[in-house]
């Protein structure tokens, strides 16, 4: 049985919750990417040539101006909450189709307000008053042709089909709308470029030549899409909030004033069986200034950990001594990562070993401090120092480079165990006692015999080497530029290290143990 279906449509709906949160102006040319291709842009950039699909270095090439976005799925849908919740104030059972898109049962608002327009008529004099501009609404038998009528409406109207009527208003209209690439691209290669193409053949023929995925879009195009408006559960409230009057200018008190709004905080999520693993926490100061920064947990937050980082976020602020620009009017605890509880729940006969160590870092960490306690991570790099990214204990292990990415001049494996902070001098030398060098084509002037890592004057034969790994690093830049190469060398006594010559002169960058 088809349903009488109003879908809602807000074009460009990831391009205008970045200029929202970064506060751009509307006309601004904005383009949001996903893996490297456009997957929406404003109608500014659109002017100047950008469309989706196209590549970044294409889309700056039209838009030299153009403001450049990663898309971020959790954003897009965090803005798009108001306008569930301002559609389902009028019409209650909505459901989510994508961020930017939702539909309602048209029967009930139509009733209420008198016709299909009317109600569509409210419903966008609301979103208008909510701040979205430009919202198109579309009716028809069931969700897939209602939203075809709305990519066809004007903005801030509607755009109507009769009942039984959502056959011939789809005959026309190209088969790229079914949203499957595979499916399309071979329909295309078979000669169906619309709907009404496919619409012609029998359901029969389809099921057998394309299975599951033909006979649904056979369903499309012949305007027979029985799928139900199924209303979303509205999401428990989760974010809490404490305000201040009048604003406090001290950490402390701000802290403490937030203990009982963390428990519920936590108590909330653990009424739904969750728990938090990344928070975010936002600061409302006097002047109308707002800042947000979201913590993140190896495990989940409570109670003692929420005020650890509101504490550790004041006191970062730029300001006064007090750790805040102004006086802080409220804190706001938004979860943006949750999990469930049973996930994180202890064994049978108590926590894990690593539990147990997480629970005393973090003891130690509210003593000392956010950066007091730190973990490291191995990212990319040539030299062996700057492989190792030092994070601050519960945030996200990323390193500073990419390790992924080519970095010629690289060690080969296996990574040395111990890396001085600071390289110490060396000492090497060929047979003869005259000192090893490298040429400018990488080439040693002779072969090391004897070495010293320590710098000193004991020198002991080699027994085997390795090199030279040469590097030459920012050439394009005459005064930061570097050219050394790097060498394996293993004593006669069994240690092995990693040392570097640069202008003749030697270092030990690490050892092997």
């Amino acid at each position: 049985m088809l349903t009488r279906t109003m879908v809602i449509w807000c074009p460009d709906w990831p391009v205008r919750a970045v200029i929202h949160l970064e506060g751009m102006p509307p006309t601004a040319p904005v383009a949001v990417f996903a893996k490297s291709k456009v997957f929406a842009c404003s109608a500014s950039a659109r002017a100047e040539g950008v469309c989706r699909g196209m590549r970044m270095r294409d889309a700056q090439a039209r838009c030299p101006e153009l403001c450049v976005f990663d898309y971020d799925e959790t954003l897009d849908a965090r803005a798009f909450e108001p306008v569930l919740e301002a559609v389902e104030v009028l019409s209650p059972g909505v459901q989510l189709i994508r961020p930017g898109t939702c539909a309602v049962r048209a029967k009930g608002p139509s009733r209420f307000y008198g016709g299909e327009r009317q109600a569509a008529a409210v419903l966008a004099e609301r979103l208008v008053a909510l701040g979205v501009d430009d919202c198109r609404i579309g009716v028809a038998d069931g969700p897939f042709a209602a939203e075809q009528a709305a990519r066809r409406a004007e903005q801030q109207d509607s755009f109507v089909i009769d009942k039984d009527g959502s056959a011939a208003f789809l005959h026309d209209i190209p088969i790229g709308v079914l949203d499957r690439p595979e499916l399309v691209s071979l329909l295309l290669r078979l000669g169906l470029r619309t709907l009404g193409a496919l619409a012609a053949l029998a359901a029969r023929d389809v099921v057998t030549r394309f299975g599951d995925e033909g006979a649904w879009a056979h369903r499309m195009a012949t305007g027979r899409d029985e799928r139900a408006v199924v209303a979303r559960r509205a999401p428990p409230e989760l974010v809490r909030h404490a305000d201040f009057e009048p604003p406090l200018e001290q950490v402390d008190p701000i802290a403490f004033s937030m203990r009982s709004t963390a428990e519920a905080f936590v108590s909330a999520l653990a009424h739904e069986g969750l728990v938090c693993t990344a928070v975010r926490i936002e600061v409302r100061t006097d002047d109308g200034c707002e800042s947000g920064r979201t913590w993140l947990h190896p495990r989940w937050f409570d109670p003692h950990d929420l005020i650890d980082r509101i504490r550790w976020q004041l006191q970062g602020s730029p300001g006064p001594a007090s750790g805040a620009s102004a006086p802080v009017s409220q804190v706001r605890l938004v979860p943006e990562e949750v999990d469930l509880l049973g996930n994180h729940a202890d064994g049978l006969w108590g926590g894990a070993p690593d539990e147990r160590i997480h629970r005393a870092l973090s003891r130690v960490q509210g003593m000392v401090g956010h950066e007091g306690v730190i973990s490291a991570v191995l990212g990319g790099g040539r030299g062996t120092a700057e492989r190792q990214t030092a994070v601050p204990w519960g945030d996200q292990l990323v390193p500073a480079k990419a390790p992924e990415l080519p970095w010629p001049g690289s060690l080969p494996a296996p990574a040395p165990s111990t890396v001085y902070a600071d390289p110490r001098p060396a000492v090497v030398v060929g047979v003869g006692g005259q000192p090893v060098g490298v040429t400018g084509r990488g080439v040693l002037t002779t072969e090391p015999a004897r070495f010293c890592p320590t710098g000193g004057d004991e020198l002991q034969p080699v027994q085997a080497w390795a090199g030279p790994w040469p590097v030459d690093e920012r050439w394009w830049d005459p005064e930061q530029s570097r050219r050394y190469a790097r060498f394996q060398m293993v004593g006669v006594d069994g240690s092995a290290w990693l040392l570097a010559v640069e202008n003749g002169t030697w270092w030990t960058e690490a050892r092997y143990d």
